[in-house]
């Protein structure tokens, strides 16, 4: 056999853990992470793409596929009637660009707008108008914005970060 990706499955919520065990053993492991905002400041920022999974990259030849199940934070290698599935270096390396996708997106989106911001709403009902950028909101990629309608009153509207986006004025 060649060095290859396998999938190991963790113990709940021992990813981390196990990340560090397989690397303190000279593995090279790739566990996704996703930043994410989350409503309490104190929550974790980083959630695992792939709950209780992550990938270890070995020769089965040289390491014994039992020392990898039977490792402290480990529930032991994917399987398929009994061998070991390798996963392909194109799929992570998708994965990898994914996830350094959304979290470069993620960074850009909680920096890219300040408060005074004119902004155009890009779905939704009010899809082509424009607003002012008002704050951030606790979760899931919300802001809100104040939408000037009838004699200029603003209204405030919480959408999603990703329906805005910046006026660039001249």
């Amino acid at each position: 056999m060649t060095v290859s990706w396998y999938a190991m499955r963790s113990k709940p919520n021992k990813e981390e853990f196990l990340a560090a065990q397989l690397q303190a053993h000279g593995l090279e492991v790739f566990f996704p992470l996703l930043h994410v905002k989350p409503v309490n400041p104190r929550a974790r920022k980083f959630r695992p793409y792939f709950p209780n999974y992550l990938f270890v990259h070995v020769d089965l030849e040289t390491v014994n596929i039992s020392d990898l199940n039977w490792m402290p934070g480990a529930s032991g290698v994917v399987s398929f009637g009994g061998e070991p599935a390798s996963v392909p270096d194109l799929l992570i390396a998708a994965l990898k660009k994914q996830i350094e996708r959304h979290n470069t997106l993620l960074r850009e989106q909680q920096s890219n707008f300040q408060r005074g911001d004119v902004v155009v709403i890009e779905a939704g009902p009010f899809a082509g108008y424009e607003a002012v950028f008002d704050t951030h909101l606790s979760g899931q990629e919300r802001v809100r914005v104040l939408l000037s309608l009838l004699q200029r009153r603003q209204m405030p509207m919480e959408i999603e970060s990703r329906h805005i986006r910046r006026v660039k004025r001249s």
